[in-house]
């Protein structure tokens, strides 16, 4: 059974910065798309970024372009997500989530495989 474990959440003060990290033993990063999802309080669950697999571009929710960034570090099959000038506005839960398409889909029911989501939670 995949898992993916997700870590790096915690309080951070409004305008500061946190990285996440999400790592796997049980698929090949390097052919899967990765994403991030996350669910605020009392909100439905929504896309943050998506980064394909095989050349396709990386993209980004238009709340988060310019601030998050994603990166892949495919020899230790985990994915990060660098969140920058974090805003009280990005308290959420998030999830990383992979699927085995080439494409990145910005739709949760796109993605095969989830974790269990790590908090961030951020004061003004």
């Amino acid at each position: 059974q995949v898992q993916l474990v997700e870590s790096g959440g915690r309080l951070v003060q409004a305008g500061g910065s946190l990285r996440l990290s999400c790592a796997t033993s049980e698929l090949t990063m390097s052919r899967h798309t990765m994403g991030w999802f996350r669910q605020g309080p009392g909100k439905e669950r929504e896309f943050v970024v998506g980064s394909p697999w095989g050349g396709s571009e990386t993209v980004y929710a238009d709340y988060v372009k310019g601030r998050f960034t994603i990166s892949r570090d495919n020899a230790k099959n985990t994915v990060y997500l660098q969140m920058n000038s974090l805003k009280p506005d990005d308290t959420a839960v998030y999830y990383c989530a992979a699927r085995r398409g080439m494409l990145a889909r910005t739709t949760a029911g796109d993605y095969d495989y989830w974790g269990q989501g790590t908090q961030v939670t951020v004061s003004s």
